[in-house]
């Protein structure tokens, strides 16, 4: 698991749990990526693929632009983090 600064939380039912998530917290040590049984947030969930940056929902019409917008959120938390 990463340090943590940045928590990626992904929902076990919303199909980004199929994505290897874990691959961001190589990417990222900052990262730290949490599966959780709900968010709670059931109809986003149902609808299209997201993911919780931080609190933050990010969601796309398909897992991989979901993905990508993921990691570009990682990238500025980690940038506001260090003040970069």
């Amino acid at each position: 698991m990463g340090l943590g600064l940045v928590v990626v939380e992904v929902c076990t039912r919303n199909e980004m749990a199929l994505l290897p998530l874990e691959e961001l917290e190589e990417k990222f040590p900052e990262a730290a990526v949490m599966r959780t049984d709900c968010l709670n947030m059931c109809n986003l969930c149902r609808a299209r693929p997201y993911a919780m940056v931080n609190e933050n929902r990010i969601y796309a019409g398909t897992k991989e632009e979901c993905l990508k917008q993921v990691e570009e959120a990682v990238q500025e938390e980690i940038k506001q983090f260090f003040g970069e």
